[in-house]
Formats: structure tokens, C-alpha cells, sequence
């Protein structure tokens, strides 16, 4: 049976371009059902999750074969990829960090496939010290995190390959930059954390039973590497006892301190603190519930600074002593405000880096919680950065918004003057371009941002190509940022779009609450309502109108698109989670039952997760828009088997003639480390199928 069905795969994948009709490969349906709460679940394609089995890879290659030949009759892909290509080709140079005797920087020459590590010593000689782009003869393993030992002289840097949450971590003697011992493996969201030159903190798993890239793992760990030993020998610091999905630990500049955080979901985190001073010391609770976020982000001796939204939905920085660090002793250092806060330190200060409606504005303080100065940024967009350590005399920060490529600019905090340290020299004009931003109203009558970017002079008539993107998930907040991609899809006539969606965490705990569990579907409404307002204001209209996610993002286009799929011309979801009853089921999407719920916990949540859930809502006989449902092989965060089940409903059901491919990157995970060339590549594919669907022949130049 298996090997008659590999011959069908790959025998079917074809396509034929008379009257728009794709024959698809043939994706065979199993008989697998489930029951929750005496209700029926079919999951035909629930062979398709078991991605060691070779009738999977079978799959894929023939769905790649047909995507690809569909990609290949595109007549301007070619030149939408020698216009893309070199727009990216420009010097990128990261903001400069020193480490014992060395100055360290990123910097990629322009496509190179990942950013090279350089470093200066003390009379400016440059070197390379680390360049990914030789870890693998095809680009696709990347540098995941490095870290170095209070004096400079070591170093740990972990990678990650084919774009797996896995790593690896190889440590270094930082001088010479030959390798000390062996190398560390099976690491998974994890920082590394030097205490003084002896060791390091990282964070793992057990290594998992059946797929690395599929199973579940649920009992994250804290660990020290002490240099010179086996790390079979890795004691464990945190987690053996208490089982928790998430544990991080690292170690205050003065190596005074391990800090731990311990939490089940992603959002809320107990908090403890262990005194590295003493031999033996215990380790102290501050939080113990996971009711709040709270972070320890300086200290000064033993009195902590402590970023939380205990008692503070937009977040506030209170300090306590160590002695007695329980919240009832907390003290606003910062207090709360009605914009969102994110803070950070440098050069023996803290920076208030809010978020107003979605843009930046930062404020500079002293120890004493003294208001310094408010720091005049270039523009109005997204600053990031003002960190560094406490003895610094040069701090730096980035800026950009969406028509703006991200520049460096040194700032000095004693004066507070700021200079471009490092501005790109990139091919597009910046001044042809223009962002407005609107609130407009969603289905309930709550009030939503939205920023649309486009070239000035743009005709609002109805027929501009437009991107609308949104997230709308797990606290996270959209704000404006530079994209060549986006660039390009602009020079070409394109309007791009992007919605502040609830469920995001623009305003706060209360913005990001209101779009979780049995509230998710306000963040399809509101999604649905940003498109509404781009037809009626007649920056576009049905017909020219490509809606785009990843991730929980990709959610958002799969449950958009099916719950209206006469609103928008193209849907693009990405790396999306599909299957909303099975998500907890594989690696840690268990910990993220805060935004969703799951359909274990109670009838109700399973009736609303499957009244929503993409794969569960494909109807047989409804006209979908034309959808490039994209995803990588490797991806151990959202598993592809979410995006190649909905994929597969979709081609069955589709009634239309409008295409529905899945394009599957190869040794490609969730996409951090993605190669500058597959990334490069995926944005032309994206863009040319886009256009194409929405009647272009050629590239729409305006």
C-alpha cells in the first residue's frame, strides 16, 4: 500500500495551465476519528503528521513539484527577482558591543546568506571572528545566540540547523578562537549566561521520544556547563522537581545574582533568585503564581529593579531589596502610564522605550528615578536598543518605520547627543513614500489602529494591489519597520497595510486579553474590519486585496479566509497554526493554551476552538481565494502538518478555479536563520503568485 501510493504521489504531481485547472497530487484520507465530549472529529490527513514517514516525504516533493511548475509560468517572477535581489544588496553593520579587549559587530556585505561576526582590537585591526556562512555549504545553519565570560577571553555561541528551535553550542577560547571542548547538543529555547569564566546557564529538554521535530516536550530545564566537563555531568539547577514548559536563567552583571523564570504558558511567570555570593545558597521565590510577567532587569547590590505588570497592565519598573523581594514590598521606580512600557539599561541608567499607539517614544532616567530627558528620535516609527553595560560611555539604538531602512545612531547618555553611527545606503527613495495612520471601527465598535503605506500621489480608485497583514497574538506588537520586501511591493504600485490587531500587545494586558481563548474571534473581526475599511476608503477592493499572517498570524488568514472568503482576492498564510484541536499535541505548543485554550479543557472551548479552527472549516463548494499556504520542513515551533492538512482540505473542497498550493521550504524551520537567499526567493514567489492572481500580466509599475 505504501509503495503504490509513492508511485501515485509522484506520478500525479502535475499541472495543467488550460482555463486555470491544477491537478493536484492525490492526498490520500485515512479513517482517524476522534471524540471529545461525545462529539465526532474526522482528521483524514492525520497521516500527514508523522513527518519520518516517506509517504510524507512523498507528499511534499510532489506538492513542491507542482507549486514550483505553477511559480516557474509566471512571466515577470525573473525580473521581480533581479529588482528584489538588488535592492537587498547593501551593507547591513550591527550596533558595536565590547568584550574584553575586542569590539564585536554583525555585518553582511549585502546578500551574503548570513551576517558575518567582525571584530576590532584595540587599534582598530578588523578580523572575522565568527562567519555562519561556513557552517553549511548551503547556508542553512545559522548563529542562534553567542555570549561571552566576564573577562572576554571565552565564548559560547550556539547554532541551529536547517532552522530548527534545537541547537547546538560550541564554546571557544575567544582569543584565538579555537574550540575548548565538546560541543553541547540538544538545547532548545535556551540563552546562554556566563557566571564570571567558569561556566554557563542554558536551558533544555529531555531529548524526546519519536520526532525531534514533532513531539511533544513539556519539562524545560535550567542547567550550568561548567568549562572543562562532560556535559552529561550539567547539573540541573531548576526544573527537575518542578515541571514547568518554559525555565530561563541568567546571571546579573555583577555575577552577584541567578535570576530564574519558570512558566507553563506564555504568558505569566513565577520568579526566583539565587544569591551566587554564597556557597550553596537557596533559591528565593519573589512570584510564585503565574498571574503576572516579571523580570529582574538590573540590580544595584541588593536592591532589585524589577519590570512586571503585577497590578500594572502596561507595565511599570518597582525595586525591592533581595533580603525580602515578596511583591507586597515592591516600590514604583517607574510608574505606570497609560502608553505601553519596555525598559532597559546602559551606562548607569534605565530608558523608557513606550509604545504609543503602536510608535515609539523613549525617556531617560537615572538610579534615583529621576527624570533625565526625553530623547528626540529621527521620526516617528520603532527605537530599539539603549542598552549595554553599566560602565559604557556609548550607548546605540536603531530607528526605522516603513519607509525608512533601520539605521544605527550612537547616543551619549551623560549629554544626550545622538549621531547616525551607521545609515544604509539603499536604492529606493524614501521621500516617494508616505505612511497615514487611521483607527477605524470593528464589529463591536472597538476602536483599531491601522498604518497604510504606499506612494504619494497613489489614486484611490479602487485597483491598487494591497497586502493587508496582521498577527494579532500573544502580546506581541506590531510596529512600523523597514522591509525591502514591502519596498519593492510599493515600487510596483502596491499599498501595504498593516492592523494593530487585538489579541496584540499595543495597549497592554487589557488589548492583549480581549483577543484570547473564547474572545479570539475579536481578532478575526477586527482583521476582517481593516479590510472593510481599504475597500470603502477605495485603497482597494476585493479583486486587488491579498491578505497576509505567520504563525498565530497564519491562524488569523486561515480563519479569515474561511470565515469570509469573498473578501479578499489572495490569501497568504504562513507557518500557520491550522489545527486547533490538536496544536497542544506536539513540541511546546502546549504553553500556549493562554491565548488559545484547548479542546481538552471544557465542551464549550472545544465548540469554540472547532467553530473557528482553519482545517475544521473548509467547506466543500465554496469559491476560496487563490492561496500560497507556505511553511518549512523543519519546523519544530508550528509543525507543518497544520499547514499541509489545510492544504489539503483546501484542494480537495476548493469549487473555483482560483489555485491552492502549499509551498514547502526545504531544511527550513519557523524562519529565524532563514538564509538571505531562500528569503529573497520566498518574497518573489510570494509577491509574483499575488500579482498574478490578481490579473497582472507584467509588473504593475506606477
Amino acid at each position: 500500500m505504501k509503495k503504490t501510493f509513492l508511485l501515485m504521489a509522484i506520478t500525479t504531481a502535475g499541472i495543467s495551465f488550460g482555463q486555470n485547472k491544477i491537478q493536484y497530487p492525490q492526498t490520500k484520507k485515512g479513517e482517524t476519528v476522534d471524540v471529545y465530549f461525545d462529539t465526532k472529529v474526522n482528521d483524514p490527513y492525520r497521516w500527514l503528521e508523522d513527518d519520518k514517514s516517506a509517504e510524507t516525504g512523498a507528499w511534499v516533493k510532489a506538492q513542491n513539484e507542482v507549486t514550483y511548475g505553477y511559480l516557474d509560468k509566471i512571466p515577470f517572477r525573473n525580473e521581480l527577482k533581479t529588482r528584489m535581489e538588488k535592492l537587498w544588496n547593501y551593507e547591513k553593520i550591527g550596533a558595536p558591543s565590547k568584550e574584553g579587549k575586542f569590539t564585536y559587530y554583525s555585518k553582511n556585505n549585502g546578500l551574503q546568506n548570513q551576517s558575518v561576526i567582525y571584530r576590532k582590537d584595540q587599534n582598530g585591526k578588523e578580523e572575522v571572528f565568527l562567519d555562519p556562512n561556513t557552517f553549511s555549504k548551503d547556508g542553512t545553519t545559522s548563529l542562534g545566540g553567542l555570549d561571552f565570560s566576564e573577562d572576554g577571553n571565552k565564548a559560547a555561541y550556539a547554532i541551529s540547523e536547517g532552522g530548527s528551535d534545537w541547537r547546538k553550542v560550541i564554546i571557544i577560547d575567544a582569543v584565538s578562537k579555537k574550540v575548548l571542548e565538546d560541543t553541547l547538543v540538544d538545547v532548545k529555547f535556551s540563552g546562554i549566561s556566563w557566571h564570571g569564566n567558569e561556566g554557563f546557564y542554558y536551558s533544555s529538554y529531555d531529548k524526546p521520544k519519536g520526532s525531534e521535530l514533532s513531539a511533544k516536550t513539556d519539562q524545560h530545564k535550567l542547567y550550568f556547563h561548567k568549562l572543562g566537563t562532560s556535559q552529561k555531568d550539567d547539573k540541573v539547577i531548576f526544573g527537575a522537581d518542578q515541571k514547568r514548559r518554559y525555565v530561563g536563567g541568567y546571571v546579573t552583571e555583577d555575577n552577584c545574582y541567578l535570576v530564574i523564570t519558570a512558566a507553563n504558558s506564555t504568558y505569566g511567570n513565577e520568579l526566583y533568585i539565587k544569591d551566587l555570593t554564597k556557597p550553596n545558597s537557596p533559591i528565593v521565590t519573589i512570584v510564585d503564581n503565574f498571574n503576572s510577567d516579571s523580570v529582574i532587569i538590573a540590580n544595584e547590590g541588593s536592591k532589585l529593579f524589577i519590570e512586571t505588570d503585577f497590578n500594572a497592565p502596561n507595565k511599570r519598573v518597582v525595586t525591592v531589596d533581595a533580603v525580602n523581594p515578596k511583591p507586597e514590598n515592591w516600590k514604583d521606580f517607574i510608574k505606570e502610564t497609560q502608553d505601553i512600557l519596555s525598559p532597559s539599561t546602559g551606562a548607569g541608567y534605565f530608558f523608557a522605550n513606550y509604545t504609543k499607539d503602536a510608535v515609539s517614544f523613549v525617556q531617560q532616567y537615572d538610579y534615583n528615578g529621576k527624570l533625565v530627558r526625553e530623547i528626540k528620535l529621527p521620526a516617528i516609527g520603532t527605537a530599539g536598543g539603549f542598552g549595554g553595560k553599566k560602565n559604557e560611555k556609548m550607548l546605540y539604538y536603531s530607528f526605522t518605520n516603513y519607509t525608512t531602512p533601520t539605521s544605527i545612531y550612537s547616543f551619549e547618555p551623560k549629554s544626550g547627543k545622538s549621531e547616525i553611527y551607521q545609515k544604509p545606503k539603499v536604492d529606493f527613495k524614501s521621500e516617494d513614500y508616505e505612511s497615514k495612520q487611521v483607527f477605524y471601527t470593528s464589529k463591536d465598535g472597538t476602536k483599531v489602529p491601522m498604518i497604510i503605506t504606499y506612494k504619494k500621489g497613489t489614486k484611490l480608485d479602487g485597483k491598487n494591489p494591497t497586502i493587508l497583514y496582521g498577527y494579532g497574538g500573544f502580546n506581541i506588537s506590531l510596529t512600523p519597520s523597514f522591509s525591502i520586501a514591502n519596498a519593492v511591493w510599493m515600487e510596483n504600485g502596491g499599498v501595504y497595510a498593516v492592523a494593530n490587531l487585538r489579541g496584540g500587545g499595543e495597549y497592554g494586558k487589557k488589548w492583549h486579553d480581549a483577543g484570547t481563548k473564547q474572545q479570539k474571534q475579536n481578532v478575526f473581526d477586527d482583521f476582517i474590519a481593516a479590510a472593510e475599511y481599504l475597500i470603502a476608503q477605495k485603497y482597494t477592493s476585493s479583486d486587488y486585496l491579498a491578505i497576509r499572517g505567520g504563525s498565530n498570524g497564519g491562524l488569523l488568514v486561515g480563519a479569515t479566509m474561511t470565515q469570509r472568503p469573498d473578501l479578499m482576492k489572495v490569501a497568504l498564510p504562513a507557518v500557520g497554526v491550522m489545527d486547533m484541536l490538536r496544536y497542544n499535541a506536539f513540541t511546546a505548543g502546549a504553553g500556549w493554551a493562554f491565548d488559545y485554550g484547548t479542546a481538552q479543557d471544557n465542551k464549550e472551548m472545544f465548540e469554540y476552538l472547532k467553530g473557528y479552527s482553519p482545517v475544521h472549516n473548509v467547506k466543500k463548494g465554496t469559491n476560496y481565494p487563490a492561496t500560497m499556504v507556505t511553511t518549512g520542513d523543519h519546523d519544530d515551533r508550528v509543525v507543518p502538518a497544520h499547514s499541509f492538512k489545510f492544504a489539503s482540505e483546501l484542494q480537495e473542497k476548493q469549487a473555483g478555479d482560483n489555485p491552492v498550493l502549499i509551498r514547502i521550504d526545504v531544511k527550513a524551520g519557523h524562519g529565524a536563520g532563514k538564509s538571505v537567499a531562500a528569503t529573497i526567493q520566498e518574497n518573489v514567489d510570494i509577491q509574483a503568485f499575488t500579482l498574478y492572481n490578481m490579473g497582472f500580466k507584467a509588473l504593475p509599475k506606477k
